[in-house]
């Protein structure tokens, strides 16, 4: 359980990510990193769901991208066709939430690899609360960063598997 967003706005994208690892009823850990930079730098990712999952998930994707460098769509349709058919993949329970100069995508392990509208997704047990914030703060004036981190403190006053403990990423979006 976790929340993670992602906010594309004014030449910026940012993903931001809470630090809560919870088991059943109980906070595991306050300040866990569910947001990094790949690729050397140039990609964003954050994660949802069991965490060793996550790991793996990111260790495939970052085999992507390498296969595929400056392309993130494929990649990430890479990952999701790997994720969907691989007998030990299928098994991973996370999501997780990409993002690139241009690009914003959710993969999930159905084999989803969405690219929202308007640049703005979010995941976890606090993803759609998040989302909603992002949404209703696009027209207030404030950068991509200030949109996620208030995005974020909304999910935790409201999801009690979301901390205030974030963790936030940001790369110069193309123009």
């Amino acid at each position: 359980m976790t929340t993670v967003v992602s906010v594309r706005s004014g030449g910026k994208v940012v993903v931001a990510g809470d630090g809560q690892v919870s088991l059943g009823q109980t906070v595991i850990k306050h300040s866990a990193r569910k947001v990094r930079k790949l690729a050397g730098g140039t990609v964003l990712t954050g994660f949802a769901g069991a965490t060793a999952d996550a790991f793996t998930l990111s260790e495939r994707l970052e085999a992507k991208l390498e296969q595929y460098p400056g392309q993130l769509m494929r990649a990430c349709v890479e990952l999701a066709k790997d994720w969907r058919t691989d007998r030990y993949l299928r098994r991973l329970e996370a999501m997780m939430i990409v993002a690139d100069a241009s690009e914003t995508l959710i993969l999930t392990g159905t084999g989803d690899v969405l690219s929202p509208e308007d640049g703005i997704a979010a995941i976890g047990s606090g993803g759609n609360y998040a989302l909603a914030a992002a949404r209703a703060l696009t027209d207030s004036g404030k950068d991509a960063e200030e949109m996620a981190r208030r995005a974020m403190a909304i999910a935790a006053d409201i999801c009690v598997y979301t901390n205030s403990d974030f963790t936030i990423e940001s790369l110069e979006a193309a123009r």
